[in-house]
């Protein structure tokens, strides 16, 4: 895909050009609020009030669907930080091993960056097009219910951030404010969780097109591993280091024994390998992880599998069900794939599986890469069709990843922005529904407005906390 990010680069400084260029001729139109520049015209006014005016009774019944999706996606998102701070505080671990801040805005290339393998690439090309899908729909959503309670629409257009290149685009409605205000509080509140209601119908129909095209698109061909079976070690019963006895085995006499490079051979009633490196970050422990001196881990097995001597595996049980038919000790030849999408040959003897000596051990294994954290759980969600140690190769090479890719994004941050948008925080459409909520419930509007408040500057305080433990993780 190297090739490919040359002209997304490309494509991206064309873009910010042809945008900057665009905004200078017509800044007659822009005009500087906040942070943002907002471009005002009148695209699609006719289409929302039309819409608004000629869908009466279908918009009626959704109005109430609106609003109960946005109350359980504020739920949701009361749950999920609530999750987020206590795993912060019961497993301070995890804040180690973040490679990214835990509030970062999905920017291109950001998977690349930062090395997130459990993400698939992000181009600006998806970014684009998906911040097009996912903000259009939004604001028209929000201009169709408020064309229904005969709220004037004063223009249309586009945001730009000055200080990240003239293409971080958003979408914006801008309603007659005032006349909003007047309103009855279940129509505020339609308007406002209609944004996010579009966006989870967005989600949901893109994680329909993804499966059907997934299905035309790929194949099953192989199988894929991502690890080697591994089992905690006791160090006092580490008999044997590469060969050499050990009469007491202390980390500071195991050590001297290790080699730098590459995997160490342990004898501890069986055959272990272990790194130098992971030897020394388990100091201390009185049980060490190790590998099992495997076939595949000796061999240093590519992770897809396809062939096994010759005989085609689409599945787990079809390559277990292959390797069943030989023996220990014996020669079988396995096609795999390389990182280049090539495919070769590769010899191995088979050994004894650790648990019945009788049986044939290839050695390979899957670990679980569930995450606990919002985009891991909508991102595992988003990829449940898709048997896990499965390899399944694209009928239109380049092409079906690319497609696929794009849909995955596209359903992933439609409902990622459905979420975020109802935090009960100022700057959010979340911050004005709470508002109202409270206001409907009390009939006060200074107690709506301390607890608006309260709630904005709680959410800040946890975002800022958890931005500085992870912050201090590096230090």
């Amino acid at each position: 895909m190297a090739s490919f990010m040359f002209y997304d680069i490309s494509f991206l400084i064309v873009f910010a050009i042809f945008v900057s260029a665009f905004l200078y001729f017509r800044r007659q139109n822009l005009k500087r609020e906040g942070l943002l520049y907002l471009y005002r015209a009148s695209w699609g006014i006719k289409l929302i009030n039309h819409v608004g005016n000629k869908y009466k009774k279908t918009l009626k019944f959704m109005s109430y669907i609106s609003i109960a999706t946005g109350y359980i996606l504020m739920a949701v998102m009361f749950y999920l930080l609530g999750r987020i701070v206590y795993l912060y505080i019961a497993y301070p671990s995890i804040v180690k091993e973040m490679k990214i801040p835990p509030i970062t805005p999905l920017i291109p290339y950001l998977p690349q960056i930062f090395k997130l393998d459990f993400l698939p690439p992000f181009y600006f090309t998806y970014w684009i097009v998906i911040i097009a899908i996912v903000a259009i729909s939004h604001e028209f959503s929000h201009g169709i219910f408020a064309a229904y309670d005969r709220i004037r629409i004063k223009s249309t257009g586009f945001g730009f951030f000055p200080f990240f290149l003239p293409v971080f685009l958003a979408a914006f409605v801008e309603l007659d404010e005032k006349n909003m205000a007047k309103k009855k509080i279940h129509s505020q509140l339609s308007i406002l969780s209609a944004g996010t209601f579009a966006n989870v119908l967005t989600a949901i129909l893109f994680f329909g097109v993804l499966w059907v095209f997934f299905t035309t698109a790929f194949v099953p061909s192989g199988v894929v591993f991502d690890t080697y079976p591994y089992a905690f070690v006791g160090t006092s019963s580490i008999t044997m280091i590469n060969g050499i006895i050990v009469d007491n085995p202390t980390y500071n006499e195991s050590l001297k024994l290790l080699k730098s490079e590459g995997f160490n051979k342990i004898e501890a009633g069986e055959n272990f390998l272990i790194t130098k490196n992971s030897f020394e970050s388990q100091i201390g422990n009185e049980n060490i992880l190790a590998y099992y001196d495997a076939p595949a881990i000796n061999a240093e097995l590519e992770s897809i599998i396809t062939k096994v001597n010759g005989q085609s595996v689409t599945s787990l049980d079809d390559m277990e069900k292959e390797i069943a038919k030989y023996s220990p000790d014996e020669k079988i030849t396995l096609t795999l794939i390389n990182s280049d999408g090539e495919e070769y040959d590769r010899d191995l003897v088979l050994g004894e599986h650790p648990e019945d000596a009788e049986k044939p051990w290839l050695g390979i294994g899957f670990s679980n890469r569930e995450s606990s954290g919002v985009m891991g759980k909508i991102a595992a969600f988003l990829s449940s069709f898709k048997k896990p140690s499965v390899y399944y190769e694209p009928k239109f090479d380049g092409m079906s990843i690319f497609i696929y890719n794009l849909l995955w994004w596209l359903a992933l941050i439609s409902i990622s922005v459905a979420l975020v948008n109802m935090l009960p925080v100022g700057i959010f459409d979340g911050g004005r529904f709470f508002y109202l909520t409270i206001l409907g419930l009390t009939g006060s509007e200074s107690k709506a407005k301390k607890m608006f408040s309260l709630s904005t500057y709680l959410i800040l305080f946890i975002v800022f906390l958890l931005m500085a433990f992870w912050f201090i993780s590096f230090f």
